[in-house]
């Protein structure tokens, strides 16, 4: 599932290429028991998706982590196609930092890739005291060989937007990304274009705040960011602010375009449900526009009187013709063409669950979109809870999987039943001629039937990489 090169390193030459490369067979998920009544560790599920398989759509391994309540969210690579030009390296460990917890696990799975087991404990207080950080979230592989993670906060569950470097090696923290002081006020993912010679960053909010539910009140007391941050790749300081406004409130997901060479991308931000593009200037800064806009809908029976959709994730495929994103409130995934970059153009659409469903407590007076209240969804006897979330394309771009489980203090505030009954992933057949997103019946991984009790299944990796874990330089 990888380059077939013998004399290069991990991932593939180029993203055309990659989207070249072999089926995905496996899925690495990991699995989330903080804010529920389990009192088990979180742990990494391994899924086989390979439809010959007679373990299909199955949990084939769990490794669960030795602590409790670590709430493992993203993961990302030792090596990825950052260092392809290096046949010395291998994409054999997975990182997997601890939202809450603030550990980092470094996991084998090299040995043996569909039975991972764990290699290495980065412990909170190395990030703490050699930092000055906490709740590490993005991890990204560097051309040097190291891994770089971005994180939200500092020890004290402030908000703090800083770098932490590992050794690719030995998994030792080195120490700040960031030069002295130039740490955002707040953080959460990264992506950098060394042609360009920049990295830029966005914000979530504060840890404390955000950490056991979310409070409207936080966002007026300014708990939450709405900027962009953008670094000197060379330097690894702070060059530029872009403030998005409250249009641009609870910036998440950041993509470049895939192209090494290309100088714009998209940012997904969550409050008000818009995408920004970012790009550079002629004359060599960079700058923000909003691209896209989910309109809220007047309700009566949730908790607010108007529910925005909640742009919680967003990728782009590998030939950087579409976006797609989803609602995890309203409940449904779009595909965007982006050919013509400031003027994205939605050609699919699938809904999925969510918080409007016509037989669910919340009743819609006012929408802008829909005629009628979305069913609910049912797939092979069991109803989706909660609305879709985490989003993983085949390197091919004809396969979109997703899951359903954001963060667990959210997931038990808006969607209750998501926490007692466990969440899902599916599978959705892409139209990558003319557009087009279909829900296969046929596929369903089911965590509210693990062992331990329902689960709640948060991100997607390939061992062979993926559009959100690979950057190309």
């Amino acid at each position: 599932m990888a380059s077939t090169c013998s004399r290069c390193g991990p991932g593939y030459k180029t993203p055309l290429d990659a989207m070249k490369g072999p089926r995905e067979e496996i899925v690495y998920l990991p699995c989330i028991y903080r804010n529920t009544d389990i009192q088990k560790p979180d742990y990494l599920a391994t899924v086989d998706v390979n439809p010959q398989s007679p373990n299909f759509c199955k949990v084939i391994h769990r490794l669960p982590m030795p602590n409790l309540k670590d709430e493992l969210h993203h993961s990302g690579w030792n090596a990825c196609s950052s260092c392809y030009d290096d046949p010395s390296k291998r994409r054999n460990r997975l990182i997997l930092p601890s939202l809450i917890s603030s550990r980092i696990y470094v996991v084998d799975v090299g040995t043996d890739p569909r039975a991972p087991r764990l290699h290495k404990i980065v412990e909170p207080i190395d990030l703490f005291w050699k930092c000055g950080l906490a709740n590490p979230h993005t991890s990204h592989c560097l051309g040097s060989g190291q891994i770089m993670i971005s994180t939200m906060g500092d020890p004290s569950g402030n908000g703090k937007g800083g770098f932490v470097l590992l050794d690719g090696e030995t998994f030792e923290v080195i120490g700040n990304w960031e030069q002295p002081g130039e740490a955002a006020p707040f953080g959460y993912d990264f992506w950098y274009q060394p042609r360009h010679n920049v990295m830029i960053s966005t914000e979530w909010g504060a840890p404390k705040a955000l950490g056991n539910g979310f409070n409207p009140a936080d966002v007026r007391a300014g708990h939450y960011g709405q900027r962009l941050h953008v670094w000197d790749w060379t330097t690894h300081k702070r060059i530029q602010i872009l403030d998005l406004g409250e249009e641009g409130a609870i910036p998440l997901e950041i993509r470049f375009l895939h192209n090494p060479a290309a100088a714009e991308g998209f940012v997904g931000c969550a409050l008000q449900s818009t995408v920004f593009r970012f790009y550079k200037t002629p004359k060599g800064n960079w700058a923000a526009e909003k691209v896209i806009h989910i309109p809220g809908k007047k309700v009566k029976g949730w908790a607010l009187p108007e529910m925005p959709g909640l742009i919680t994730d967003i990728l782009i495929s590998l030939d950087d013709r579409f976006l797609y994103f989803s609602n995890w409130l309203h409940g449904d995934i779009r595909q965007y063409d982006i050919t013509d970059r400031r003027n994205p153009r939605m050609v699919g659409q699938v809904f999925l669950a969510g918080s409007i469903l016509k037989d669910g407590p919340v009743k819609v007076l006012e929408d802008k979109e829909l005629d009628s209240q979305p069913a609910p969804r049912i797939i092979k006897g069991k109803r989706v809870q909660g609305g879709p979330q985490m989003l993983q394309l085949s390197l091919d771009g004809k396969r979109l999987y997703v899951t359903t489980s954001l963060y667990s203090a959210w997931d038990k505030q808006f969607y209750p039943d998501l926490v007692k009954e466990g969440s899902v992933m599916m599978q959705i057949d892409v139209d990558t001629d003319k557009g087009g997103l279909k829900l296969n019946e046929n596929f369903l991984v089911d965590f509210g039937a693990e062992p331990d009790g329902p689960a709640l299944a948060h991100e997607l990796r390939y061992p062979g990489g993926d559009c959100t874990s690979d950057i190309w330089l």
